[in-house]
């Protein structure tokens, strides 16, 4: 949700574009932005009520200045996709249905998810990838789930890229190969700043690039 992301969403969906048609062709987009800074507050006081207000009031914008469909720059805040839905009348891409079909299309059946606590810890990513896919979903021990969950919020957010920090999240992807994953989802946005393919020998799903690739697909169609 932090401008940090958002930029990688554009910078993605227009080259994309551009690769598919040519020429000068660039995505027609419309983007509404919110202060950051509010949704951290709200989202560690665990305010999810007034989050989802200000998402239902977000896409109302979208819908409002003429969007064909939604998508939601973000892991996290797909907690309240069931209230944005139930308050647009346009299609909502889902970041878990565009990486889980990403995912089934390799054959995987286990795989980890890194994100913040709250995609990490709640039921509404793990359960609707295993409920739609039949891909089983793991997250991090509580340790290494912390680690995550404060280099997101103190680090990536702010654009704060650290080398010590890969290599804390090489090692936590380490112990999940132990574990049995056969591959791990980015389900942070920013994460992708920070790892990559080349850092780990596994899949790695980039939710962003996943999700901002299939909303080019999907307005194309």
């Amino acid at each position: 949700m932090s401008w940090e992301s958002s930029a990688v969403y554009y910078n993605i969906i227009n080259r994309k574009t551009n690769e598919l048609l040519g020429r000068y062709h660039c995505a027609k987009s419309i983007m509404v932005t919110v202060d950051f800074a509010k949704i951290q507050e709200l989202q560690f006081s665990e305010d999810w009520k007034s989050l989802e207000e200000m998402m239902i009031q977000s896409a109302k914008q979208l819908e409002a200045a003429g969007a064909d469909f939604v998508i939601l720059c973000t892991n996290t805040m797909h907690l309240c996709s069931p209230a944005i839905i139930d308050n647009i009348s346009i299609p909502f891409l889902h970041i878990a249905d565009a990486t889980g079909i990403k995912i089934a299309e390799t054959g995987l059946k286990k795989v980890a998810l890194m994100g913040t606590k709250f995609t990490m810890e709640k039921d509404f990513y793990k359960t609707y990838i295993f409920n739609k896919f039949g891909i089983e979903v793991i997250i991090p021990d509580k340790n290494d789930s912390e680690i995550i969950h404060n280099t997101i919020y103190n680090e990536l957010v702010q654009g704060v890229i650290k080398e010590e920090s890969r290599l804390k999240f090489q090692q936590i992807i380490g112990n999940l190969e132990k574990r049995g994953t056969e591959g791990v989802i980015l389900g942070c946005t920013e994460i992708p700043s920070l790892i990559s393919k080349s850092d780990v020998s596994i899949p790695v799903f980039d939710t962003t690039a996943i999700h901002a690739e299939k909303a080019v697909e999907w307005a194309l169609q």
